[in-house]
């Protein structure tokens, strides 16, 4: 069985692939059980294997770059955070016609949280929190920097360019006025930090609706802090974002910038997954699933920005009333395809209308959007 693809130019990957790579590399685990697991990790296709363990391959070359990086920091940093993060086995060489590295990871239990249907939400607020603080103050040293380490306004280019290109899908006047509010907090005034800067639900787990594990950290490295605030317009419902911005203090200046940088995050993420086709022209794999993360990308943009992505009373993302992202009742998110007024909210945005399906167990690195959106 191939795992489904979420790119038009990611490498080929199925079971048998990764049997064989597994006999030629460890052959002490080569006859264990492997199996598809089917998450919403966009960078990196998964499989169990056997019990207590998870290969995890790179999709695209960007993603491969992110293997080194995890091998050697992730086990350096797990001691001084609160909940578990990926515990590296293996890693893995180019070999059998897949060209990239690739690693073996203990399995991690949980559940990827549903945005919307959060069972504590403030509980969970002050759990992630407590892990930003702790991640924030770990000795930078030597650390490598985040990919999106540098300052908010050096994305101002390409987010001009984004919502230029999404113009008619969204109201691009109202977004500008929302980029530009967050570009004049001011910059960050103290050496980078550690940051995670890809907290979305995605790469959460958790165990009776507290934190459990944080996952996929594929845009590790040092930053302005403010990026690991986009997890209170990811995830956090409303009420629950003061908790987190209290119990993380987040000060004016970084509470915007960290919305700058989901609004930016959000909207690059639309304008990767609204093309109806692959970017070669081709045809779009039977199992791609960029409909579903497209929806999604709506529904991020609503809760950053406040209110309604679609500026209209009712429906959806699409400007149709009730069912789902797709103006449906019932089933899959669809197009997605009306046009997208928006607003930008001085307050908290509104609670999301949740995400796709939680996992019961989702992978250590299992992963949402990765970070060069």
């Amino acid at each position: 069985m191939c795992a489904r693809k979420m790119h038009a130019d990611e490498a080929d990957i199925d079971v048998p692939l990764v049997r064989r790579l597994l006999a030629a590399q460890f052959p002490r685990w080569a006859d264990l059980p492997v199996t598809v697991v089917d998450s919403a990790g966009t960078s990196n296709a998964m499989f169990r294997l056997g019990d207590d363990m998870v290969v995890r391959l790179p999709r695209i070359e960007g993603a491969a770059q992110d293997v080194a990086k995890e091998h050697r920091w992730l086990p350096w940093l797990a001691p001084s955070l609160p909940v578990a993060v990926p515990g590296p086995l293996g890693k893995g060489t180019p070999a059998e016609d897949y060209p990239w590295p690739w690693s073996v990871y203990r399995w991690l239990d949980g559940e990827t949280p549903a945005v919307g249907r959060l069972a504590a939400p403030r509980s969970l607020a002050a759990d992630l929190a407590e892990f930003v603080t702790a991640l924030h103050r770990i000795d930078p040293a030597d650390g490598p920097p985040s990919y999106r380490g540098r300052p908010l306004e050096t994305r101002d280019g390409t987010t001009r360019a984004t919502v230029a290109a999404l113009d008619g899908i969204i109201d691009a006047d109202a977004v500008i006025a929302g980029w530009e509010a967050a570009l004049q907090a001011p910059a960050w005034p103290g050496p980078a930090v550690w940051i995670h800067a890809d907290l979305q639900p995605g790469n959460l787990l958790t165990v009776r609706g507290r934190l459990a594990a944080v996952i996929d950290f594929g845009c590790l490295g040092l930053g302005d802090p403010a990026v690991d605030m986009i997890v209170a317009w990811y995830l956090l419902p409303a009420d629950a974002r003061g908790v987190f911005r209290t119990a993380v203090g987040a000060d004016e200046a970084t509470w915007a910038r960290g919305r700058g940088w989901a609004l930016s995050i959000a909207l690059d993420e639309l304008r990767y997954y609204r093309a109806d086709q692959p970017r070669d022209g081709g045809h779009r794999p039977a199992c791609h699933r960029g409909s579903p993360h497209r929806a999604g990308a709506y529904r991020r943009l609503t809760r950053i920005i406040g209110g309604r992505a679609d500026g209209r009373t009712g429906g959806r993302a699409d400007g149709r009333t009730g069912g789902r992202a797709g103006g449906r009742t019932g089933g899959a998110a669809r197009s997605c395809r009306g046009h997208v007024p928006v607003r930008w909210a001085g307050g908290p945005a509104a609670p999301g209308h949740g995400g796709g399906p939680a996992h019961a167990r989702v992978t250590a690195s299992a992963a949402g959007d990765r970070c060069p959106h």
